[in-house]
């Protein structure tokens, strides 16, 4: 075991803690206020300045005094409004607000590897700017990005991490090009012609406009796109009607799209906008008129060549093989994009699925939950990574 490894280890049980204190006390996105206050205390007490950002975000700065590139590490800090199943120890105090996503982890390696770094100054040349960013669920990067984040100092290239239940706890899935999707949400009001339902001939239907746009928008995905560009388009929301004895006036639909793959989100074979043009032709098929406005909330993440190289490299020191590194590509989205489509960066998925441990259950679920024995592991990449990336010519 060498020094770093064995000085991590040690801060076992801290990591724990902290991100069982996290998970404890979830807060929303931009609404992270204890949790930033938390942050900022930890930081201080090990002798880091901070500065807010954003709101919630909070950024710290740690200089080695030696000329060099600057990298960032991101953790993310928001949960989601959930109602967390289960009776864990340290289940959440926030009702109907969980940790379902993992940034509860997040928050507690980056914290403890800010720890190690600062006492291993005098191995690494340049900075390392240690980023806690707010609201990950709903696109909080770009308000970084606009408070200036990857300025002052300017930041060369950027490594983010993510507990992952798709993967066994041990593994790591790296890979460079797409490695997550793209993600636009719609939200639409079909309009018709309310009536009694026992005369239809006199009303515009609305709702059986919905259900046709419903079923037609599901050949952009199966008979418009290319089989190797996966698209996804899902309804989460559809609310219509009073009663079931009358035709409504409007129907309301709301959902999302999700691509992995590179697109133009304003050109015309972008999977938004063919969402739209069927979408209008249905209704009007059905003499209905429909409002349709679409939010391109995450951009495809890319994950860069070189950087995806380094970070396989660091990730099979980390575990003491390659073996554990597999490839793949997740149709969920990351704001992280934000940060890798302006500098190089390279997104890592840290596996934490046990089946023993219950910690196997998907994202967003109220049972999620973590194998916390790949904490130090995260720790680990973080650390070494920033260590090796800004290892002293």
């Amino acid at each position: 075991m060498d020094p770093i490894q064995k000085q991590i280890n040690e801060l076992e049980h801290e990591v724990i803690s902290l991100r069982r204190e996290f998970h404890m006390f979830p807060e929303l996105g931009f609404a992270e206020f204890e949790t930033a206050v938390k942050i900022e205390h930890y930081l201080r007490n090990i002798g880091l300045t901070t500065k807010r950002v954003a709101g919630t975000g909070i950024v710290s700065v740690f200089d080695s005094g030696r000329p060099g590139p600057c990298l960032m590490l991101r953790a993310d800090m928001d949960a989601l409004p959930i109602k967390e199943a289960g009776d864990l120890p340290y289940k959440s105090k926030n009702e109907g607000v969980m940790h379902a996503c993992g940034h509860d982890a997040h928050i507690a390696m980056l914290l403890v590897a800010s720890k190690v770094l600062k006492t291993n100054k005098d191995l690494f040349a340049g900075k390392i700017k240690f980023v806690f960013q707010p609201d990950e669920e709903v696109a909080g990067a770009v308000k970084m990005v606009k408070h200036g984040v990857l300025e002052n100092p300017k930041v060369d290239a950027v490594m983010g991490l993510h507990i992952w239940s798709l993967i066994p706890s041990g593994r790591v899935c790296i890979s460079s090009g797409v490695v997550m999707g793209g993600l636009d949400v719609f939200k639409m009001k079909v309009k018709g012609k309310g009536g009694h339902t026992g005369y239809p001939h006199e009303a515009i239907d609305p709702v059986i406009a919905a259900a046709s746009i419903i079923q037609s928008v599901q050949a952009v995905q199966t008979r418009e796109m290319d089989a190797q560009k996966p698209t996804v388009i899902m309804f989460g929301k559809l609310a219509g009607g009073e009663k079931s004895n009358i035709i409504p006036e409007e129907v309301y639909l709301e959902g999302t799209i999700r691509f992995l793959h590179d697109t133009d989100p304003d050109g015309p074979e972008s999977p938004s906008n063919r969402f739209v043009r069927i979408c209008k032709s249905v209704c009007q098929a059905h003499q209905c008129n429909c409002e349709i406005s679409i939010e391109h909330e995450n951009i495809p993440l890319v994950n860069d060549e070189k950087m995806a190289g380094f970070a396989r490299k660091v990730a099979a020191d980390v575990f003491n093989s390659p073996d554990i590194i597999d490839a793949g590509q997740y149709i969920a989205s990351e704001d992280f994009s934000e940060y890798s489509s302006r500098i190089p960066g390279v997104f890592i998925f840290l596996g934490c699925a046990n089946k023993d441990k219950k910690s196997d259950f998907p994202h967003h679920n109220p049972s999620f939950n973590i194998d916390e024995d790949v904490l130090t592991k995260g720790v680990e990449l973080h650390v070494k990574g920033a260590l090796e990336f800004l290892r002293p010519v």
